[in-house]
């Protein structure tokens, strides 16, 4: 096997790192501390060719595949035991048509990357909260933003992909070409192949007024009751996710805040600035006031990249998930129950809104399958300490236990851990046995099985 080794590592252009190298450990970390995956070797592809070479590589050897983009995936499914992880990390191009008002962005692109080369032309296109997440794994599992109601998911701004298929065949897929896959790559997850490559449709966000509004945890229940009725009524340039939370001990906050639980709205509008006075008059009036205001006028990208430094790679996560039609009297009590008892400060919960343009996408057109959803719900345990895993996770556990009666019966796919097919096929609803036809057309022996896996029909 050494001498294999030597010759793949020959091939590549980028660089195979092996348990012996002095960078392994730094380079098999991901973002979840949680996380704690020993691969046989991490091989850091350059270009196409370095992918091809690898997974042609990994099947000849019948070898565990993992492929990693940003690293944010929450069970850390970029990452595996006993295996090759096929990271894309140093294909991180991007290039921007301000004509065509489209990206084309690299498979091992984070969304801070991107933000940064679109911002300069005034465009944007809907992508995650953090802007440390990976292009990848977040476009191949639906992708949830602030520019979502307006815009829809960041699946359905995609254009085209480059990808690389378990057979070692290089393909571009959109609305002409290979459309089953294509249909298959915007929801159904890194099932089907490597992607290289992604084309994105923009459009125009420059400047947007972004901040959160704060109130005492104990008014959980009032506020929920306006923000979800208030929310799908607002202009769908307005988004505003709902969450209970921790002050952070920081400057933009008060100091006598700090370590306070609380509940709030993190609100962006990127809609016509002179208007923006008519569309936070409502939000300014709602009693009981908030004890922080803090929306201004800020850069896109300063928006999407406010949460990195509290939530760095390498902290404990634990995540439990749901989406949600309705937010009954009885959900709203327990979130405010639940709220009181956050474990850790960087422990929270959030509601995102998939209303708006979301909606006006078949279920079907898509593998992304709860369309008519109003809200990604995710809890979140999360801490620095190891030592606290058990105390993050038992809180996430319970609080979604008790909840789940009240949502709509699957999940955003990129908010889950490893919970199993049931859970899987949930998700996916009547869209689960279409996604297994084409994952055995493209992956009949499953060798992409490193992630929410959906196993092909003749398995």
């Amino acid at each position: 096997m050494e001498s294999k080794i030597e010759e793949f590592k020959n091939l590549l252009r980028g660089e195979l790192i092996l348990p012996r190298d002095n960078n392994y450990d730094e380079t098999r970390k991901v973002y979840n501390g949680m996380i704690d995956k020993r691969p046989d070797m991490i091989a850091k592809c350059k270009n196409t060719a370095d992918v091809i070479t690898a997974v042609n590589f990994g099947r000849e050897n019948e070898m565990l595949v993992s492929i990693r983009g940003g690293g944010h995936n929450a069970a850390g499914l970029g990452i595996c035991d006993r295996g090759l992880v096929i990271d894309l990390s140093h294909i991180c191009n991007t290039r921007i048509d301000p004509v065509s008002k489209t990206a084309t962005v690299g498979g091992g692109c984070t969304w801070g990357e991107v933000d940064h080369a679109t911002h300069a032309f005034g465009l944007a296109t809907p992508t995650g909260f953090i802007s440390t997440t990976g292009v990848g794994g977040l476009t191949l599992g639906g992708g949830i933003g602030y520019l979502s109601r307006k815009h829809g998911l960041t699946i359905d701004n995609l254009l085209e992909a480059d990808m690389v298929l378990a057979d070692g065949t290089f393909v571009r897929v959109n609305e002409k070409n290979h459309l089953d896959l294509f249909w298959a790559i915007r929801g159904g997850g890194g099932n089907f192949g490597v992607v290289t490559s992604f084309t994105f449709k923009l459009h125009p966000v420059k400047n947007v007024f972004f901040g959160p509004t704060l109130w005492p945890i104990e008014q959980t229940q009032e506020v929920m009751r306006w923000y979800a009725d208030f929310l799908p009524k607002a202009p769908e340039e307005l988004d505003g996710f709902f969450a209970v939370m921790t002050v952070p001990p920081v400057p933009m906050f008060p100091e006598e805040l700090h370590l306070k639980k609380v509940c709030g709205i993190v609100w962006c509008y990127f809609g016509d600035r002179e208007k923006a006075d008519e569309i936070f008059k409502p939000i300014r009036e709602f009693t009981p006031a908030p004890i922080v205001n803090g929306v201004q006028e800020v850069p896109y990208p300063a928006a999407q990249s406010i949460f990195d430094a509290l939530y760095p790679a390498g902290l404990q996560w634990y995540w439990k998930a749901d989406f949600i039609n309705e937010l009954s009297d009885e959900a709203i009590a327990l979130h405010q129950k639940f709220g009181e008892q956050l474990p850790t400060p960087h422990s929270t919960m959030h509601l995102y809104p998939v209303d708006g343009a979301v909606h006006r996408v078949d279920k079907n057109d898509t593998a992304f399958n709860f369309r008519n959803s109003m809200w990604a719900g995710v809890i979140v345990g999360v801490d620095p300490d190891p030592a606290n895993k058990e105390k993050i996770a038992n809180w996430a556990k319970e609080y979604w236990k008790t909840l789940h009666p009240y949502s709509a019966g699957g999940a955003y796919i990129n908010f889950i851990m490893e919970e199993g097919e049931d859970r899987i096929k949930e998700n996916y609803g009547d869209n689960f046995e279409r996604l297994r036809n084409i994952k055995a057309k493209y992956d009949p022996e499953n060798f992409f099985r490193v992630n929410q896996n959906i196993k092909p029909a003749n398995l």
